[in-house]
């Protein structure tokens, strides 16, 4: 990943969004050509710290063929995108950008056994049914014992050992605090949830660049 250092993420804060998310596209190369699933995951850690990615996918993806052990896969995880144009900017002579934020997580994958996969399927609708409370979660408890088994037959557990992450969090942080402030103003103000969410992240990431405009606002 090209990580200019104005955006570059330390790996503390990369691991974080990308547990945080959940949700990212496994990459692997079949030797002629470049394979990839949009997948849900989780993020464990072994017993010397190293992060893993567990997941799965269907029987027949054909990922799967690719998982040795030892060939490194590339999962990808993106959060909130947004379009800049140039006449937001303060400043002339702008060009059309993309705000972004995005994590790369790269290392061997490996097959799960029965029983881990058992675990990882409990552990993954746990981490996403408890972003619907206090809706009752869902368990794999609530299924009946044939059509349980009869799901697991037909996907493979599968867990990448992270050896390296890299990060980039797009957020115009290289300008300065008038055009900075301008950009975030301005995608707050569109109707596109993405836009107004990297705007939210602006902020968090500049405050004291808005500060003196709340102080602003709220003078009698």
């Amino acid at each position: 990943m090209y990580t200019p250092p104005f955006f570059k993420q330390d790996r503390a804060a990369s691991l974080k969004f990308a547990d945080t998310r959940g949700f990212g596209t496994m990459c692997a190369f079949d030797g002629h050509k470049p394979i990839a699933s949009p997948l849900q995951f989780y993020l464990t850690y072994a017993a010397d710290g190293t992060p893993q990615a567990a997941f799965h996918v269907a029987r027949h993806n054909p990922l799967l063929k690719l998982a040795d052990g030892t060939t490194s896969w590339l999962l990808a995880v993106n959060g909130p995108d947004a379009y800049v144009s140039p006449d937001w900017y303060v400043s002339p002579d702008q060009v059309p950008t993309w705000l972004y934020q995005s994590v790369h997580l790269t290392g061997p994958v490996r097959l799960l056994s029965d029983g881990e996969l058992a675990v990882q399927i409990d552990t993954l609708s746990n981490k996403f049914e408890n972003w619907l409370l206090p809706k009752k979660p869902w368990t794999s408890g609530k299924m009946t014992a044939g059509r349980l088994e009869a799901m697991k037959k037909a996907i493979v557990g599968l867990v990448m050992t992270v050896e390296e992450v890299e990060a980039s969090f797009k957020l115009n942080q290289h300008k300065s605090d008038a055009d900075y402030m301008a950009i975030a103003n301005a995608l707050g103000a569109q109707a596109h949830a993405d836009a107004r969410e990297i705007a939210q992240l602006m902020q968090d990431v500049r405050p004291e660049a808005f500060a003196s405009e709340t102080n602003e606002r709220s003078a009698p």
